[in-house]
Protein backbone atom coordinates (compact mmCIF):
# COMPACT_ATOMS: atom_id res chain seq x y z
CA UNK A 1 0.00 0.00 0.00
CA UNK A 2 2.82 2.42 0.87
CA UNK A 3 4.48 1.67 -2.45
CA UNK A 4 1.25 2.47 -4.30
CA UNK A 5 0.81 5.72 -2.35
CA UNK A 6 4.37 6.78 -3.15
CA UNK A 7 3.85 5.91 -6.80
CA UNK A 8 0.66 7.96 -7.00
CA UNK A 9 2.29 10.86 -5.16
CA UNK A 10 5.27 11.02 -7.48
CA UNK A 11 3.08 10.52 -10.53
CA UNK A 12 0.88 13.46 -9.49
CA UNK A 13 3.99 15.56 -8.78
CA UNK A 14 5.46 14.70 -12.18
CA UNK A 15 2.25 15.54 -14.02
CA UNK A 16 1.94 18.87 -12.18
CA UNK A 17 5.54 19.86 -12.96
CA UNK A 18 5.16 18.82 -16.60
CA UNK A 19 1.98 20.90 -16.97
CA UNK A 20 3.72 23.92 -15.44
CA UNK A 21 6.75 23.41 -17.69
CA UNK A 22 4.72 23.06 -20.90
CA UNK A 23 2.53 26.05 -20.02
CA UNK A 24 5.57 28.19 -19.19
CA UNK A 25 7.27 27.39 -22.50
CA UNK A 26 4.06 28.00 -24.46
CA UNK A 27 3.46 31.36 -22.80
CA UNK A 28 7.08 32.44 -23.15
CA UNK A 29 7.06 31.62 -26.87
CA UNK A 30 3.70 33.33 -27.34
CA UNK A 31 4.94 36.46 -25.57
CA UNK A 32 8.23 36.45 -27.47
CA UNK A 33 10.38 36.30 -24.33
CA UNK A 34 12.90 34.07 -26.08
CA UNK A 35 12.66 35.64 -29.51
CA UNK A 36 15.51 37.73 -30.82
CA UNK A 37 14.59 39.62 -34.01
CA UNK A 38 17.19 39.87 -36.75
CA UNK A 39 17.58 43.59 -35.94
CA UNK A 40 16.66 46.07 -33.21
CA UNK A 41 16.39 48.97 -35.67
CA UNK A 42 12.82 50.28 -35.92
CA UNK A 43 13.35 53.32 -38.13
CA UNK A 44 12.52 52.49 -41.76
CA UNK A 45 15.91 53.40 -43.24
CA UNK A 46 17.81 51.49 -40.56
CA UNK A 47 15.46 48.50 -40.82
CA UNK A 48 15.99 48.39 -44.59
CA UNK A 49 19.77 48.53 -44.13
CA UNK A 50 19.51 45.57 -41.73
CA UNK A 51 17.48 43.65 -44.29
CA UNK A 52 20.17 44.19 -46.90
CA UNK A 53 22.75 42.87 -44.43
CA UNK A 54 20.58 39.86 -43.61
CA UNK A 55 20.37 39.04 -47.32
CA UNK A 56 24.06 38.19 -47.25
CA UNK A 57 23.45 35.33 -44.79
CA UNK A 58 21.34 33.18 -47.13
CA UNK A 59 20.26 32.89 -50.73
CA UNK A 60 17.51 35.16 -51.98
CA UNK A 61 17.18 35.50 -55.74
CA UNK A 62 15.11 38.66 -56.05
CA UNK A 63 13.63 41.00 -53.45
CA UNK A 64 11.49 44.13 -53.33
CA UNK A 65 10.47 45.73 -50.03
CA UNK A 66 8.52 48.82 -48.99
CA UNK A 67 7.94 50.28 -45.53
CA UNK A 68 5.14 52.68 -44.61
CA UNK A 69 5.02 55.11 -41.72
CA UNK A 70 1.86 56.95 -40.76
CA UNK A 71 0.17 56.05 -44.02
CA UNK A 72 3.00 57.31 -46.21
CA UNK A 73 5.69 55.43 -48.09
CA UNK A 74 8.87 55.72 -46.04
CA UNK A 75 11.45 53.49 -47.75
CA UNK A 76 11.85 51.12 -50.68
CA UNK A 77 14.71 48.74 -51.38
CA UNK A 78 15.56 46.09 -53.97
CA UNK A 79 17.95 43.22 -54.45
CA UNK A 80 18.61 40.84 -57.32
CA UNK A 81 20.99 38.00 -57.92
CA UNK A 82 21.00 38.64 -61.68
CA UNK A 83 18.17 40.46 -63.51
CA UNK A 84 17.79 43.92 -61.92
CA UNK A 85 14.65 44.56 -59.87
CA UNK A 86 12.78 47.77 -59.17
CA UNK A 87 9.35 48.89 -57.97
CA UNK A 88 7.79 47.90 -61.30
CA UNK A 89 9.25 44.40 -61.43
CA UNK A 90 6.42 41.85 -61.62
CA UNK A 91 6.36 39.03 -59.06
CA UNK A 92 4.07 36.09 -58.54
CA UNK A 93 2.83 36.39 -54.96
CA UNK A 94 1.44 32.89 -54.18
CA UNK A 95 -1.19 32.90 -51.40
CA UNK A 96 -1.04 36.65 -50.99
CA UNK A 97 -3.36 36.30 -53.99
CA UNK A 98 -6.14 35.24 -51.59
CA UNK A 99 -6.06 38.58 -49.78
CA UNK A 100 -6.51 40.49 -53.04
CA UNK A 101 -9.06 38.01 -54.37
CA UNK A 102 -11.12 38.47 -51.20
CA UNK A 103 -11.34 42.20 -51.94
CA UNK A 104 -12.90 41.28 -55.29
CA UNK A 105 -15.45 39.05 -53.55
CA UNK A 106 -16.29 41.82 -51.07
CA UNK A 107 -16.94 44.15 -53.99
CA UNK A 108 -19.71 41.78 -55.12
CA UNK A 109 -21.04 41.67 -51.56
CA UNK A 110 -21.10 45.46 -51.31
CA UNK A 111 -22.85 45.67 -54.69
CA UNK A 112 -25.57 43.33 -53.41
CA UNK A 113 -24.70 40.55 -55.86
CA UNK A 114 -23.51 38.15 -53.13
CA UNK A 115 -24.72 37.34 -49.64
CA UNK A 116 -21.91 36.37 -47.28
CA UNK A 117 -24.12 33.91 -45.43
CA UNK A 118 -25.79 32.33 -48.44
CA UNK A 119 -24.82 28.79 -49.49
CA UNK A 120 -22.19 29.10 -52.19
CA UNK A 121 -24.12 26.48 -54.18
CA UNK A 122 -26.79 29.15 -54.80
CA UNK A 123 -24.34 30.84 -57.19
CA UNK A 124 -22.88 27.77 -58.93
CA UNK A 125 -24.15 26.09 -62.09
CA UNK A 126 -20.97 24.94 -63.87
CA UNK A 127 -19.86 22.73 -60.94
CA UNK A 128 -21.40 21.42 -57.73
CA UNK A 129 -19.99 20.72 -54.30
CA UNK A 130 -19.42 16.96 -53.90
CA UNK A 131 -21.77 14.92 -51.75
CA UNK A 132 -20.71 14.80 -48.10
CA UNK A 133 -21.81 13.54 -44.70
CA UNK A 134 -22.61 17.13 -43.75
CA UNK A 135 -25.11 19.78 -44.76
CA UNK A 136 -23.62 21.37 -47.89
CA UNK A 137 -25.88 24.41 -47.50
CA UNK A 138 -23.66 25.38 -44.57
CA UNK A 139 -20.77 25.94 -47.00
CA UNK A 140 -21.26 29.69 -47.29
CA UNK A 141 -19.36 32.51 -48.95
CA UNK A 142 -18.26 33.75 -45.51
CA UNK A 143 -16.94 30.34 -44.50
CA UNK A 144 -15.05 29.85 -47.74
CA UNK A 145 -13.41 33.26 -47.29
CA UNK A 146 -12.45 32.40 -43.71
CA UNK A 147 -11.35 28.76 -44.27
CA UNK A 148 -14.11 27.51 -41.95
CA UNK A 149 -16.31 25.81 -44.59
CA UNK A 150 -15.26 22.29 -43.58
CA UNK A 151 -13.11 21.72 -46.66
CA UNK A 152 -10.22 19.32 -46.03
CA UNK A 153 -8.44 19.50 -49.39
CA UNK A 154 -5.21 20.93 -47.95
CA UNK A 155 -4.45 22.56 -51.33
CA UNK A 156 -1.56 23.85 -52.10
CA UNK A 157 -1.15 24.30 -55.89
CA UNK A 158 2.18 23.65 -57.59
CA UNK A 159 1.07 25.02 -60.95
CA UNK A 160 2.05 23.84 -64.43
CA UNK A 161 5.34 24.33 -66.25
CA UNK A 162 3.58 24.48 -69.62
CA UNK A 163 0.55 26.77 -70.07
CA UNK A 164 -0.96 24.20 -72.47
CA UNK A 165 -1.28 21.77 -69.53
CA UNK A 166 -3.39 24.09 -67.37
CA UNK A 167 -6.68 22.43 -66.44
CA UNK A 168 -10.10 23.94 -66.85
CA UNK A 169 -11.53 25.42 -63.66
CA UNK A 170 -14.17 22.69 -63.38
CA UNK A 171 -11.63 19.91 -63.93
CA UNK A 172 -9.34 21.37 -61.27
CA UNK A 173 -12.23 21.52 -58.79
CA UNK A 174 -12.92 17.83 -59.40
CA UNK A 175 -9.26 16.88 -59.00
CA UNK A 176 -6.36 19.30 -59.27
CA UNK A 177 -3.49 17.48 -60.94
CA UNK A 178 -1.10 20.24 -59.85
CA UNK A 179 -1.84 19.67 -56.17
CA UNK A 180 1.09 20.10 -53.79
CA UNK A 181 2.46 16.91 -52.19
CA UNK A 182 0.24 15.79 -49.33
CA UNK A 183 -3.05 16.49 -51.11
CA UNK A 184 -4.81 14.26 -53.62
CA UNK A 185 -6.29 17.34 -55.26
CA UNK A 186 -9.97 16.72 -54.53
CA UNK A 187 -12.34 19.25 -52.96
CA UNK A 188 -13.98 17.44 -50.02
CA UNK A 189 -16.20 18.56 -47.15
CA UNK A 190 -14.58 16.47 -44.45
CA UNK A 191 -15.60 18.23 -41.23
CA UNK A 192 -18.71 20.09 -40.07
CA UNK A 193 -18.84 23.49 -41.80
CA UNK A 194 -18.25 26.24 -39.27
CA UNK A 195 -16.66 23.93 -36.70
CA UNK A 196 -12.96 24.75 -37.19
CA UNK A 197 -10.36 26.64 -39.19
CA UNK A 198 -8.67 24.61 -41.92
CA UNK A 199 -6.62 26.45 -44.51
CA UNK A 200 -8.03 25.54 -47.92
CA UNK A 201 -6.70 26.62 -51.27
CA UNK A 202 -9.59 24.72 -52.81
CA UNK A 203 -12.08 26.99 -51.08
CA UNK A 204 -10.71 29.98 -52.95
CA UNK A 205 -10.89 28.07 -56.22
CA UNK A 206 -14.60 27.56 -55.51
CA UNK A 207 -14.83 31.32 -54.88
CA UNK A 208 -13.06 31.94 -58.20
CA UNK A 209 -15.78 29.99 -60.02
CA UNK A 210 -18.46 31.80 -58.04
CA UNK A 211 -17.06 35.21 -59.07
CA UNK A 212 -17.07 34.12 -62.71
CA UNK A 213 -20.66 32.89 -62.52
CA UNK A 214 -21.99 35.97 -60.74
CA UNK A 215 -20.06 38.56 -62.77
CA UNK A 216 -20.35 36.86 -66.15
CA UNK A 217 -16.63 37.51 -66.71
CA UNK A 218 -13.45 35.51 -66.35
CA UNK A 219 -11.94 35.92 -62.89
CA UNK A 220 -9.00 37.90 -64.27
CA UNK A 221 -11.25 40.22 -66.31
CA UNK A 222 -13.48 40.87 -63.31
CA UNK A 223 -10.54 41.73 -61.04
CA UNK A 224 -9.04 43.96 -63.75
CA UNK A 225 -12.19 46.00 -64.28
CA UNK A 226 -13.53 46.17 -60.72
CA UNK A 227 -10.40 46.32 -58.54
CA UNK A 228 -7.18 46.94 -60.46
CA UNK A 229 -8.35 49.63 -62.87
CA UNK A 230 -10.00 51.82 -60.19
CA UNK A 231 -6.82 51.54 -58.09
CA UNK A 232 -4.63 52.13 -61.17
CA UNK A 233 -2.84 48.85 -60.51
CA UNK A 234 -1.72 48.55 -64.13
CA UNK A 235 0.83 45.78 -63.50
CA UNK A 236 -1.52 43.36 -61.74
CA UNK A 237 -3.26 40.37 -63.32
CA UNK A 238 -4.13 36.72 -62.65
CA UNK A 239 -3.90 35.40 -66.20
CA UNK A 240 -0.32 35.55 -67.48
CA UNK A 241 0.25 38.38 -69.97
CA UNK A 242 3.25 38.03 -72.31
CA UNK A 243 3.50 41.83 -72.52
CA UNK A 244 5.09 41.75 -69.05
CA UNK A 245 7.81 39.20 -69.86
CA UNK A 246 10.62 41.78 -69.76
CA UNK A 247 9.49 42.98 -66.33
CA UNK A 248 8.97 39.50 -64.79
CA UNK A 249 11.32 38.67 -61.93
CA UNK A 250 13.70 35.74 -62.12
CA UNK A 251 12.58 32.55 -60.36
CA UNK A 252 15.07 30.45 -58.41
CA UNK A 253 15.43 27.22 -56.49
CA UNK A 254 16.89 27.43 -52.97
CA UNK A 255 20.29 26.27 -54.28
CA UNK A 256 20.52 29.35 -56.48
CA UNK A 257 19.74 27.65 -59.79
CA UNK A 258 17.19 29.24 -62.09
CA UNK A 259 13.64 27.88 -61.93
CA UNK A 260 10.82 27.87 -64.45
CA UNK A 261 7.76 30.08 -64.29
CA UNK A 262 4.52 28.28 -63.30
CA UNK A 263 1.00 28.70 -64.65
CA UNK A 264 -2.20 28.18 -62.67
CA UNK A 265 -5.83 27.22 -62.94
CA UNK A 266 -6.31 28.25 -59.30
CA UNK A 267 -5.87 31.96 -59.93
CA UNK A 268 -7.73 33.32 -56.90
CA UNK A 269 -5.73 31.13 -54.54
CA UNK A 270 -2.23 31.30 -56.00
CA UNK A 271 -1.68 33.09 -59.31
CA UNK A 272 -1.65 36.85 -58.82
CA UNK A 273 1.12 38.72 -60.63
CA UNK A 274 1.79 42.19 -59.29
CA UNK A 275 4.52 44.70 -58.52
CA UNK A 276 5.67 46.51 -55.41
CA UNK A 277 4.35 49.78 -56.86
CA UNK A 278 0.90 48.25 -57.37
CA UNK A 279 0.75 46.75 -53.89
CA UNK A 280 1.61 50.16 -52.49
CA UNK A 281 -1.58 51.44 -54.15
CA UNK A 282 -3.47 48.60 -52.50
CA UNK A 283 -1.98 49.70 -49.18
CA UNK A 284 -3.54 53.14 -49.64
CA UNK A 285 -6.94 51.51 -50.22
CA UNK A 286 -7.08 50.74 -46.49
CA UNK A 287 -6.37 54.31 -45.37
CA UNK A 288 -9.71 56.06 -44.83
CA UNK A 289 -8.01 59.47 -45.11
CA UNK A 290 -6.67 58.69 -48.57
CA UNK A 291 -8.92 60.32 -51.16
CA UNK A 292 -8.07 57.98 -54.03
CA UNK A 293 -10.92 56.05 -55.60
CA UNK A 294 -11.91 53.03 -53.50
CA UNK A 295 -13.61 50.12 -55.26
CA UNK A 296 -14.57 48.74 -51.84
CA UNK A 297 -15.73 51.08 -49.07
CA UNK A 298 -14.00 51.21 -45.66
CA UNK A 299 -17.07 49.57 -44.10
CA UNK A 300 -16.72 46.45 -46.23
CA UNK A 301 -12.93 46.45 -45.95
CA UNK A 302 -13.25 46.32 -42.18
CA UNK A 303 -15.61 43.36 -42.44
CA UNK A 304 -12.59 41.47 -43.77
CA UNK A 305 -10.69 42.28 -40.57
CA UNK A 306 -13.28 40.92 -38.11
CA UNK A 307 -12.55 37.66 -36.30
CA UNK A 308 -14.01 34.68 -38.15
CA UNK A 309 -11.64 31.91 -37.03
CA UNK A 310 -9.46 31.05 -34.05
CA UNK A 311 -6.74 28.51 -33.29
CA UNK A 312 -5.85 27.57 -29.72
CA UNK A 313 -8.30 30.25 -28.60
CA UNK A 314 -6.43 32.98 -30.49
CA UNK A 315 -7.96 34.94 -33.39
CA UNK A 316 -6.15 34.09 -36.61
CA UNK A 317 -8.29 34.83 -39.67
CA UNK A 318 -11.00 37.13 -40.96
CA UNK A 319 -12.33 37.13 -44.53
CA UNK A 320 -9.36 36.36 -46.75
CA UNK A 321 -7.21 38.11 -44.15
CA UNK A 322 -4.70 36.94 -41.57
CA UNK A 323 -5.09 38.58 -38.15
CA UNK A 324 -1.44 38.62 -37.20
CA UNK A 325 -1.56 40.08 -33.71
CA UNK A 326 -4.04 42.06 -31.64
CA UNK A 327 -3.62 45.79 -31.12
CA UNK A 328 -4.50 47.88 -28.09
CA UNK A 329 -7.81 49.06 -29.56
CA UNK A 330 -9.01 45.51 -30.17
CA UNK A 331 -8.07 45.59 -33.85
CA UNK A 332 -5.33 43.58 -35.52
CA UNK A 333 -2.29 43.88 -37.73
CA UNK A 334 -3.81 42.49 -40.92
CA UNK A 335 -2.69 41.22 -44.31
CA UNK A 336 -1.53 37.95 -45.85
CA UNK A 337 1.61 36.01 -46.71
CA UNK A 338 2.34 33.81 -49.70
CA UNK A 339 4.54 30.76 -50.11
CA UNK A 340 4.96 28.45 -53.09
CA UNK A 341 7.37 26.39 -55.18
CA UNK A 342 9.63 27.16 -56.91
CA UNK A 343 10.44 29.18 -53.79
CA UNK A 344 8.29 32.30 -53.64
CA UNK A 345 7.69 34.06 -50.34
CA UNK A 346 5.71 37.26 -49.97
CA UNK A 347 4.31 39.29 -47.08
CA UNK A 348 1.85 42.17 -46.66
CA UNK A 349 1.28 43.54 -43.13
CA UNK A 350 -0.78 46.63 -42.24
CA UNK A 351 -1.32 48.26 -38.85
CA UNK A 352 -4.64 50.15 -39.26
CA UNK A 353 -4.11 52.12 -36.04
CA UNK A 354 -0.65 53.55 -36.75
CA UNK A 355 -1.08 53.20 -40.54
CA UNK A 356 2.34 51.59 -40.65
CA UNK A 357 3.10 48.62 -42.85
CA UNK A 358 5.50 46.40 -44.72
CA UNK A 359 5.30 44.79 -48.16
CA UNK A 360 7.94 42.26 -49.14
CA UNK A 361 8.27 40.14 -52.28
CA UNK A 362 10.99 37.51 -52.75
CA UNK A 363 12.01 34.58 -54.92
CA UNK A 364 14.51 31.83 -54.12
CA UNK A 365 13.73 31.60 -50.40
CA UNK A 366 10.94 29.68 -48.68
CA UNK A 367 10.48 31.98 -45.68
CA UNK A 368 12.70 35.08 -45.85
CA UNK A 369 9.84 37.54 -46.41
CA UNK A 370 7.68 36.01 -43.67
CA UNK A 371 10.52 36.10 -41.14
CA UNK A 372 11.42 39.70 -41.92
CA UNK A 373 7.79 40.85 -41.86
CA UNK A 374 7.13 38.99 -38.59
CA UNK A 375 10.15 40.64 -37.00
CA UNK A 376 8.83 44.00 -38.22
CA UNK A 377 5.56 43.26 -36.38
CA UNK A 378 7.53 42.20 -33.29
CA UNK A 379 9.52 45.43 -33.27
CA UNK A 380 6.39 47.53 -33.77
CA UNK A 381 4.14 45.79 -31.24
CA UNK A 382 6.36 43.70 -28.98
CA UNK A 383 4.24 40.67 -29.90
CA UNK A 384 4.86 37.44 -31.76
CA UNK A 385 2.49 37.31 -34.71
CA UNK A 386 0.56 34.25 -35.87
CA UNK A 387 3.06 33.10 -38.51
CA UNK A 388 6.15 33.70 -36.38
CA UNK A 389 4.56 31.58 -33.64
CA UNK A 390 3.93 28.85 -36.22
CA UNK A 391 7.56 28.99 -37.37
CA UNK A 392 8.70 28.65 -33.76
CA UNK A 393 6.53 25.61 -33.00
CA UNK A 394 9.25 23.11 -33.89
CA UNK A 395 11.69 24.80 -31.51
CA UNK A 396 8.99 25.06 -28.84
CA UNK A 397 8.14 21.35 -29.04
CA UNK A 398 11.83 20.45 -28.89
CA UNK A 399 12.35 22.53 -25.75
CA UNK A 400 9.22 21.05 -24.18
CA UNK A 401 10.40 17.51 -24.94
CA UNK A 402 13.94 18.03 -23.62
CA UNK A 403 12.69 19.69 -20.46
CA UNK A 404 10.07 16.99 -19.91
CA UNK A 405 12.76 14.30 -20.23
CA UNK A 406 14.91 15.93 -17.56
CA UNK A 407 11.88 16.45 -15.30
CA UNK A 408 11.10 12.72 -15.50
CA UNK A 409 14.72 11.84 -14.74
CA UNK A 410 14.81 14.30 -11.83
CA UNK A 411 11.59 13.08 -10.21
CA UNK A 412 12.60 9.44 -10.71
CA UNK A 413 15.99 10.17 -9.12
CA UNK A 414 14.42 11.91 -6.14
CA UNK A 415 12.03 8.99 -5.64
CA UNK A 416 14.88 6.49 -5.85
CA UNK A 417 17.09 8.38 -3.40
CA UNK A 418 14.31 8.83 -0.89
CA UNK A 419 13.34 5.19 -1.10
CA UNK A 420 16.90 3.85 -0.73
CA UNK A 421 17.59 6.41 2.00
CA UNK A 422 14.76 4.99 4.05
Amino acid sequence: MNIMKRFLKYTALTVMILIIWVAAIFISMDKGWWHTPFTQDKMPNEFIASVQEELQNEFVGTMAIALFKGGKLAEESFYSNDKPADRNTVFQVASLSKFVSAIGVMKLVEDGKLNLDAPVSRYLTRWRLPHSDFDNTKVTVRRLLSHTAGLTDGLGYAGFKNPKDVQSLEASLNKAIDADPGSDGRILIGVEPGSEWRYSGGGFTVLQLMVEEVSGQSFDSYMQSEIFEPLQMHSSFYQWDENFQDRLCDFYETDGSKAAQRYYTAQAASALYTSLADLEKLFHLFDEDNVNQKPVSPEFQKLMWQVEAETLGTPIYGLGTFLYTELENGGFVIGHDGKNNPPINTAFRYNPVAKDGIIMLTTGSTNFATRIASDWVFLQTGKVDALLFTMQQGKMIQIMAIGSFFILILVASIAFVRRTGK
